[in-house]
């Protein structure tokens, strides 16, 4: 069974840092893009950050550039997004998905095969 499995979400503090992983079973992530998205209540899901299958090219939205790192590691088969100095606004559950294809391209959701379950973050003092 295909699946990927996002961890690391939980609760922290302005300024704090969270790393979240997600991981793949069932095929390797080698040859996928992998995005992360995110869904703040109320608001539709939008994409966060996104790394090339190779992981040489990256891609960051302009509300999390310069504190947000995207990384993967496919001899473990995940993809990692660090999250720093973070918000109250970067609340939301954080999605991780697939792409079949080498590059981003961009965050639309229909090009992304496979999508985990997603991991709650909470920015709060």
């Amino acid at each position: 069974q295909l699946q990927l499995v996002e961890s690391g979400g939980g609760l922290v503090q302005p300024g704090g840092s969270l790393r979240l992983s997600c991981a793949a079973s069932g095929f390797t992530l080698h040859y996928y893009a992998i995005g992360w998205f995110r869904q703040a209540p109320g608001k539709e899901r939008e994409g966060v950050s996104c790394i090339s299958s190779s992981g040489g090219i990256t891609n960051y939205a302009d509300s999390v550039k310069g504190r947000f790192t995207i990384s993967r590691d496919n001899a473990k088969n995940t993809v990692y997004l660090q999250m720093n100095s973070l918000k109250p606004e970067d609340t939301a559950v954080y999605y991780c998905a697939a792409r079949s294809y080498y590059y981003c391209a961009g965050y639309r959701e229909e090009d992304y095969a496979y999508w985990g379950q997603g991991t709650q973050v909470t920015v709060s003092s």
